[in-house]
Order: structure tokens, then sequence, then C-alpha cells
């Protein structure tokens, strides 16, 4: 379990706002984001994975603490076993397709599996240059899986791809978060867009 209650100061056209989550994220359960734009969506996943800093509270998860604003206490991002699936995907220019799995992990099996999922198996030595968007938004998201982490964050994971490819993609998905036990919270600016995926809601104002 991952056990959040943090504030966060936001930058807003309309002045500052604070950013206020108190919220417990049960182990290998699913938990969909939804908020318009400025309401702390992106913020609290780069919190959660400790590339941004709240000014008040504390993350606990699965009995260990990463971060406590009174004590002081902040574990770095890598210590904390999470995957992230950036918007704007973060891809290495000079890595292939392949090569961006194997820099996560040496499983030969986990790699081949997750080509598959992400139907990249055939453009394994493309390097994202030569991909399409939604191309490259699933290598994003196979990279994240690569490490099999215990919490993977998503931020408008879904956003290019058609959705014949983003219903089969999640079907996949589904399976493998569920396999590994992997907590997970995905942001999206679209309420229907995972319709169908069983999960638990939150809704920034």
């Amino acid at each position: 379990m991952i056990s959040i209650n943090i504030e966060k100061k936001l930058k807003a056209y309309q002045g500052q706002q604070v950013l206020k989550v108190n919220h417990q994220f049960a182990a290998g359960s699913v938990t969909k984001i939804y908020g318009p734009s400025g309401s702390g969506k992106t913020t609290f996943l780069k919190v959660i994975a400790g590339l941004t800093i709240p000014e008040k509270g504390r993350i606990v998860a699965a009995g260990t603490t990463w971060f406590d604003a009174g004590t002081k206490i902040n574990i770095p991002t890598q210590q904390r076993n999470i995957g992230f699936v950036f918007q704007q995907y973060a891809l290495f220019p000079n890595m292939t397709v392949r090569q961006h799995l194997e820099y996560a992990t040496t499983d030969e099996l986990w790699v081949k599996r997750l080509l598959v999922l992400g139907k990249l198996d055939t453009l394994e030595t493309h390097k994202p240059e030569y991909l399409s968007g939604g191309q490259q938004q699933r290598l994003a998201i196979l990279r994240a899986l690569a490490t099999k982490p215990k919490l993977l964050l998503m931020d408008e994971p879904f956003s290019a791809l058609d959705p014949k490819m983003k219903t089969e993609l999640i079907a996949g998905l589904k399976i493998v978060l569920k396999q590994l036990g992997t907590t997970t919270i995905i942001v999206s600016h679209n309420p229907q867009e995972l319709d169908g995926w069983a999960a638990d809601e939150l809704v920034f104002e």
C-alpha cells in the first residue's frame, strides 16, 4: 500500500493554488486521476516519483517512508522502484527500441514479451525518430514496465493511440500489471479514455 498525504504549491494563472492530496493506494490497485489543466495531476505524479518536492506531508510505501517533510527524509527516485510514463515520452534519441528495454533489464524473455505487448517486435532496431507518435508512446510504456516496477505512474499514456490500438494495449497491460502486482496511477484529461478499465478514481478540481 502507498499512503500519500502532501501539500504542494502550484503555479496558476489565477495566482497561488495548493495541491492537497490525502489518499491511500492499495497494493496492486489501479487508480485513474482526472481534472482540468493546471489542477496538479502531473505535479502529483512527480511528487510521488521524487522529481518534485512538496512543502508539507509524507509518502509511505509498503511501510518504507519515501518522503517526510518534517524529518527531511527524501528517498532518491532511483530507489523507489517506480516506472514513469512521461507525457513527452522522454526517449533516448540514440537508442533503438530494443536498447531502451535492455537499458532497464537483462531478462531477454521479458524484453521479447514487452516488444510483443507493444507491437514493436518488428521495429526493435528503430530509433525514436523513425517511429510514429503512437509507436513512441508505446515504447515509453514498455520502458516503464521493463524494471517490473512495484509502482507505475502514467501521464496521459494513451493520447497518441488510435482506439483499436489503445483497446488492445490496455487489455495486455491489465494482464501484465496483475501478474506483477503493480500499483498503477494513470493521469488523463479525458474521463472516457479509460472506460472499461476497472479502477478507483480521483478527481482534481
